[in-house]
Formats: structure tokens, C-alpha cells, sequence
């Protein structure tokens, strides 16, 4: 008689609910939390019924909520990732900081400057983790250029990163991703996101764009961005000042007549880095090579376990769970990061140089 296997899980495990049952729950959260080592799928929340029952019926949580208050009032639940349309992150998020649960919320962390610097400072006061949803900072290949940069490369001069979205994504996902259910009954934003293609193309995939680049190059000071609209395709070029003196170009283009296009240069005072970055949903490493002038070599990582929606989870886990230096970006992290993608949207509409220190409102 055949047995199923079991992936080996750690004795302490944090136990999770999953608040959206969504299109990116469905594609990541839901079976990334199932495999982590440290943390448990505990509890599932959506307003429709019927897509709370298609989704238990699944992935078998060990209870279900379709009022999210009932779900937070649960002494078994320890921490909560908010998979929810962008509008409803901060609100939403605070309600869980209030009932003392750790939150991973998916990028970004908001919609406005204005509504997420209060959240800065409840997560501040409150001591609890939010983590929130970049998951490429979990890429072993960015992790290892990350780690090269801060440790070899010296002062920087440099940063070129890019993303652009496929016209042929969607070919890709349909064959990567689990069939995606909806429902009529799901809670939907006063203004459907899609509407504005210029705002949820820059919040949406601009979001990765931005904290590659804060995460590889560090603080943003300035942009300035030019808009080009052109056959149904979007694309923002950017000119970065990073605080340290070092400069920056940013491509976000959606979409391009062509592959996948996702990756990063770095120059510095004593070497280079440069990575080539995958679909997340294919689970492979990014291609990153690092020369070093110490010894003329080129540094190359084994391009390892890439299920990087499992390891934010583990690395999550690890900060709520035993204290762990985290890992993911921080709330001071998506703050920033929204503050570079409102300056971007501002200089496209004014033709000149942000600061990100002078920006106020929303994308």
C-alpha cells in the first residue's frame, strides 16, 4: 500500500492565516505555507463562501473564517498574511497589529504616503513583525549579490536595473500556475485597480522594480521619469540619485513584444555585479555573476531552492518565532518604497526632479 510523503517540518511552527483567497494566495501563499518547515497553514478567511469552501476543501486549514474579526479573535492564530487588493492592505493590517498578530502584507504595503506612515509607527509601538511581500529579496541569487555588495564591492557607483513584463506572460502562468477559481461574492475596491493601467502597472510591478533597487543600491534620494505609452505598452525610464552619491537607471516596461526580461547591474569601487531574474513561479534562482578585483575571479552562486514565497515565509517564521533579524523588507522598507513610486508618478506628470522627501498622496 502506498503512503504520501510528508515534508519534514520543525517541531515549533508559527501558525498563519491567510486573509484573501484570492489570485495570488491561490498561486503562492496557500501552498508556500503548507511546505515551509517552520509554519503552519493554521486558518483561511474570505467573505465568499463559496471560494472559502473551494480553497479549505484543498489546502485543509485546520479552521475556516468568513468574518476576518472572528479569525484575529482566535487565540490559536499567531500571525496573518494579508493577500487582499492593494486599497484594503494598511486598514487592514492594522486591525491585526491591534489584536497582537504578526502580519505579512502583500507589496505594496499601501496606496498613499499619508496612510502608511501611521502604520510605521503602530508597528513601532506595537513590537510585533510586519513583513512586507517582496519576495525577491528571498531569491538566493539576489541574497548572494546582496551579501557581495555590502561585503566586497566598496563604495558604489552604479546601479541599472530593469522589468519588463511579457506580452507572452500569461502563456507562462497558465502553465505554471494552479487553475485560478474566482467568485461573484468576493469584496472588490471602490474602484476596480485595473481601471487605471498607468497607476496598477507602476503600484503592481513597479513595487519589485523599486525595492531591487533600494535593496541592492540603498536609499533613494530623487528621480526623475519619463512616461512613454506606445501600442498598448507602458514604459517608465528613470534616473535615480541614491543618497549615498551613487546613481541609478531604472525600465519598468509593460509590455514587451518579447520574453521575460528581469535583472540588475551594480559597478563598484572594487568590482561588478550583474543578475539575470526569473518568473517567480518557474522556482529558479537568479543568474548572478560578482567580480571581485581582490583575485580577478568571478563569483557565481549555485542556483539552489528558488521557491521564494516559501523561504519569505520560513524567513518570516524565523523573526516571529525566535527573534530572527529579519530578513524581508520592513515597514520602513515599503514606506520607502512607496515614496519612490509616488515621486515617479509626480515627475511624470510634472517633467522634473522629485525628491522623495517632498512627496505626499498616492501613485
Amino acid at each position: 500500500m502506498m503512503t504520501g510523503i510528508t515534508l519534514p517540518k520543525e517541531e515549533r511552527r508559527l501558525r498563519i492565516g491567510i486573509l484573501g483567497c484570492g489570485p495570488i494566495a491561490q498561486a503562492a501563499h496557500f501552498d508556500a505555507c503548507r511546505k515551509a518547515r517552520n509554519a503552519d497553514l493554521y486558518a483561511l478567511c474570505d467573505r465568499a463562501p463559496d471560494l472559502l469552501a473551494s480553497m479549505a476543501a484543498i489546502h485543509q486549514p485546520a479552521v475556516t473564517y468568513t468574518d476576518y474579526a472572528a479569525m484575529l479573535a482566535d487565540p490559536q492564530l499567531e500571525a496573518v498574511i494579508i493577500a487582499t487588493a492593494d486599497y484594503f492592505h494598511v486598514p487592514l493590517t492594522q486591525q491585526a497589529l491591534a489584536a497582537g498578530k504578526a502580519v505579512l502584507v502583500e507589496k505594496p504595503l499601501g496606496v498613499t504616503v499619508e496612510e502608511c506612515e501611521p502604520l510605521a509607527t503602530q508597528v513601532q509601538q506595537s513590537g510585533l513583525t510586519l513583513q512586507v511581500g517582496n519576495n525577491k529579496r528571498f531569491d538566493p541569487g539576489v541574497e548572494f549579490a546582496r551579501h557581495f555588495i555590502h561585503t566586497e564591492l566598496g563604495e558604489r557607483m552604479a546601479l541599472k536595473a530593469w522589468y519588463c513584463d511579457s506580452a507572452y506572460r500569461y502563456t507562462m502562468t497558465d502553465n505554471l500556475q494552479p487553475p485560478l477559481i474566482t467568485s461573484a461574492q468576493s469584496v472588490r475596491p471602490p474602484r476596480d485597480p485595473k481601471g487605471d493601467r498607468r497607476r496598477y502597472y507602476l503600484l503592481t510591478h513597479g513595487s519589485h522594480l523599486v525595492d531591487t533597487a533600494r535593496l541592492l543600491g540603498g536609499e533613494l534620494a530623487a528621480v526623475q521619469a519619463r512616461l512613454v505609452e506606445r501600442f498598448g505598452s507602458y514604459g517608465w525610464f528613470i534616473t535615480v540619485e541614491y543618497a549615498d552619491g551613487s546613481v541609478g537607471y531604472l525600465e519598468l516596461v509593460i509590455t514587451v513584444r518579447g520574453d521575460w526580461e528581469e535583472g540588475f547591474t551594480v559597478y563598484g569601487e572594487h568590482g561588478s555585479v550583474r543578475g539575470k531574474t526569473f518568473l517567480p513561479w518557474f522556482h529558479k534562482a537568479s543568474e548572478v555573476e560578482c567580480f571581485s578585483v581582490k583575485d580577478g575571479l568571478y563569483r557565481r552562486p549555485l542556483g539552489a531552492d528558488a521557491y521564494t514565497y516559501k523561504r519569505q515565509i520560513e524567513g518570516f517564521a524565523e523573526t516571529v518565532l525566535h527573534g530572527a533579524p529579519q530578513q524581508g523588507a520592513s515597514v520602513a522598507d515599503g514606506v520607502a518604497a512607496l515614496r519612490a513610486l509616488v515621486a515617479i508618478a509626480r515627475s511624470v506628470e510634472t517633467g522634473q526632479r522629485v525628491r522623495l522627501d517632498t512627496v505626499t498622496g498616492g501613485v
